[in-house]
């Protein structure tokens, strides 16, 4: 602890502030195959918010467990893993630990906290990132080392007056509860979002985005998200529908492209794979150069520009529109290259393709178990809505719009999960250098009292704990029947 303690406050080592420090044990040959009796805890259970994921729980057996004199787990406890990868992580045996007996193994430390420390304030500072690293530096050995007791010798603890410990715990406590449901709130909305942008695609290729507008989509979506819907709409008359090969250039017919791609080549034909072709989207971050005489032996998908490219092979649901950009382009065998034409638009028939019922219809066709894939007559049999070209225009102008508005309510929320991430060591920050809630120095001197510093209330406990010792010593020494040691004096006048 290198920072300035606020006014009231002390350090202290952690043993300190400890009644107890102790690790468990197993029976010889481990606890595998035991299937009741006395739980037994282990690093693997401790999780990384302070508590505990008992899903994967391991015994000891009863009669081991009445032999145990270490390890035993109480309320109020911390348990910290004493070795292997989490080496560190620790956890507080709350009010809501589900077993009445339970003990560590030989993977974890209990400390069991003195009267100086409340137990969540003691908690917090040692989950607390400086906690942490104060508890990692005394990590010795390899990968799989560990700590041994002597960490508790070497850890400086921040000791606050006692009420003041407790209005920070409860205040952090407080406000990291507030975080954790802002966080549950802001992972909800990426699953709402993508029924969000599922409903546009329904909507737009069944006429309901042009005549229902918003409203159409919130009906499509409240339901399963528990939001009031809007009164519904009246359906839209059904527009003509006419096969996939139907709307395609009838010099280029429905095909996948290059069945063996072959080593990379430098300077080669870029072609594309099921990898790069996303949903509504192309991914050209690695795309891999064939040789020019390999690509020119599948003239047929040779790009030229505004192709719908459809994943048939691998990983299915891909479906994008190929800019002008990428002319001279080839593709694979996972992917099909769909050379729309008049009157059909194809970015409109890129969002039919991608479109909830579009993706039905061609899984009921899918074909393969460890590979699946679709066969190119079904795809080239893929019924598709044709409006006017006016009204398909519109549609991918709202579409576009309102996937624009997804993409940054989704942006925004990833920047906050971010901020939420960091919020809980922000709160410890300020709680370790007094800054959280009013100190017990600064209370004192409003209402012009005293008030037991840190320091006092350590040298309180340790001078009660001596006494204590003292006095046990003396009863054991006058219990009934104990010999007492003769003295040389009594010996020699024997």
């Amino acid at each position: 602890m290198n920072a300035q303690l606020s006014v009231g406050w002390s350090v202290a080592p952690l043993r300190s502030l400890l009644d107890l420090l102790e690790s468990g044990s197993r029976p010889r040959g481990g606890v595998r195959g035991i299937q009741d009796g006395v739980p037994s805890v282990g690093g693997e259970h401790l999780d990384a918010v302070g508590g505990f994921d008992f899903e994967a729980i391991k015994y000891v057996p009863e009669s081991f467990f009445s032999r145990m004199k270490r390890g035993h787990i109480r309320q109020s406890d911390i348990l910290v893993v004493k070795d292997g990868a989490t080496t560190g992580k620790v956890s507080l045996v709350r009010h809501d630990f589900p077993f009445a007996r339970a003990v560590v193994n030989e993977h974890v430390f209990v400390c069991r906290p003195n009267d100086s420390t409340l137990p969540e304030f003691l908690f917090w500072f040692l989950w607390s990132r400086i906690g942490q690293d104060a508890l990692l530096e005394n990590f010795q050995g390899s990968a799989q080392g560990g700590i041994n007791q002597g960490f508790a010798d070497n850890v400086m603890t921040p000791v606050a007056p006692l009420t003041e410990q407790r209005r920070i715990a409860a205040k952090v406590e407080a406000l990291l509860a507030r975080v954790s449901v802002a966080r549950e709130r802001l992972e909800r909305v990426p699953r709402i979002l993508k029924r969000f942008r599922q409903a546009v695609l329904a909507a737009a290729c069944e006429g309901r985005l042009t005549e229902g507008g918003l409203g159409s989509i919130v009906d499509s979506v409240a339901p399963a998200e528990g939001i009031a819907s809007q009164p519904t709409h009246e359906p839209p008359a059904p527009w003509p529908h006419r096969s996939l090969a139907e709307l395609c250039d009838l010099s280029r017919p429905i095909t996948y492209g290059v069945i063996k791609l072959g080593p990379d080549t430098g300077g080669g034909v870029p072609t594309l794979r099921s990898s790069n072709v996303r949903p509504l989207a192309l991914d050209l971050r690695v795309v891999k150069p064939i040789a020019t005489e390999i690509a020119d032996a599948y003239p047929r998908t040779k790009l030229r520009g505004g192709e719908v490219l459809v994943t048939v092979r691998g990983t299915l649901g891909g479906v994008a529109v190929v800019p002008n950009e990428l002319r001279g382009y080839n593709v694979s065998r996972e992917v099909a290259v769909a050379a729309v034409q008049s009157p059909a638009i194809p970015a409109f028939v890129a969002l039919c393709v991608a479109s909830p019922t579009s993706v039905a219809w061609l899984a009921e066709r899918e074909k393969g178990a460890a590979y699946t894939g679709i066969n190119i007559e079904d795809l080239r049999e893929l019924p598709i809505p044709v409006p006017s070209p006016e009204e398909q225009e519109e549609v991918v102008s709202l579409a576009n719009r309102l996937f624009a508005l997804a993409d940054t309510i989704e942006h925004r929320v990833n920047a906050a999960l971010a901020r939420t991430e960091k919020l809980p060591q922000a709160i410890l920050s300020r709680a370790f250098a007094g800054e959280l809630v009013p100190t017990e120095a600064e209370l004192a001197r409003a209402e012009a009292r005293s008030y037991e510093t840190a320091a006092e209330l350590l040298e309180r406990i340790r001078t009660e704990r001596a006494r204590a010792k003292t006095v046990q010593a003396a009863r054991k020494a006058k219990v009934p029947g104990r010999k007492r040691p003769r003295t040389m004096k009594g010996r020699a006048r024997h």
